[in-house]
């Protein structure tokens, strides 16, 4: 009997066919299926549509900012967004990850860098689907819980980007261990994470930003200067 083979949907936003010419027969030759989107409205039709399981987002559209697009999908979704733009200031990667870009990419870029970096997002995504049947975790108020992917403090809910409550999920998983840097890179973004460790440093101050934490006497989140940070509070308890 014939094996059909499974294509994984990659929404592809760009109108430059210089790039998404070459790059859409690059992921088709790694085995994913590329749908196109040149513009903006496209692509929030097409994701809503196509049902795609990662968008590559261009920032620079013809009608309109590639962030705008990125905020529309995370309000809709928690479908992974992978960033690619000309932009590589610190400043612009930090506000496309407080959007909820789980990656950053800055053109130009080689197709292997790309694809690895697809492929590590998808890995972090289906560890993240495998998680969902784990008990919540109850901190001093506050309340993850892992097959809901919501977060409550005090009975109020507290809407997290997938990676910010990736990276909760792990800290209060091990209240009162300092979880170092390298380990919180690899289990929240992957062992293979092109980027810088600023990104770490952004999302754990968004963190702490929707938690009304404060860094110098944190009531949840400490950091272990030189190797990591701490979940403050009580031992872990299962819903």
């Amino acid at each position: 009997m014939k094996t059909i083979e499974v294509r994984r949907r990659i929404l592809f936003v760009e109108d430059e066919a210089s790039i998404y010419e070459p790059f859409s027969l690059a992921l088709q030759r790694h085995g994913f299926e590329p749908i196109l989107a040149r513009s903006a409205a496209e692509a929030l039709e097409l994701a809503e549509r196509a049902n795609p399981e990662l968008v590559l987002l261009d920032l620079m559209l013809p009608d309109g900012d590639g962030r705008d697009v990125c905020r529309e999908l995370r309000r809709r979704s928690d479908v992974p967004i992978i960033m690619l733009t000309a932009r590589g200031l610190e400043s612009d990667k930090v506000v496309g990850l407080e959007l909820g870009a789980d990656d950053y990419v800055v053109k130009p870029f080689s197709s292997r860098e790309v694809i690895s970096r697809i492929r590590a997002v998808l890995r972090r995504a289906a560890l993240a689907a495998r998680e969902e049947t784990e008990p919540a975790i109850r901190i001093d108020g506050l309340v993850v819980d892992r097959a809901a992917r919501t977060v409550e403090l005090e009975g109020a809910r507290i809407h997290l980007t997938r990676k910010e409550f990736d990276l909760l999920a792990e800290l209060a998983a091990n209240a009162g261990r300092v979880v170092t840097r390298e380990d919180l890179i690899a289990r929240v973004w992957d062992v293979n994470w092109f980027g810088s460790t600023k990104t770490l440093d952004v999302h754990v101050r968004a963190l702490r930003r929707k938690l009304g934490d404060d860094a110098s006497s944190p009531r949840f989140i400490e950091t272990v200067r030189g190797v990591g940070f701490r979940f403050a509070g009580p031992e872990v308890e299962d819903r």
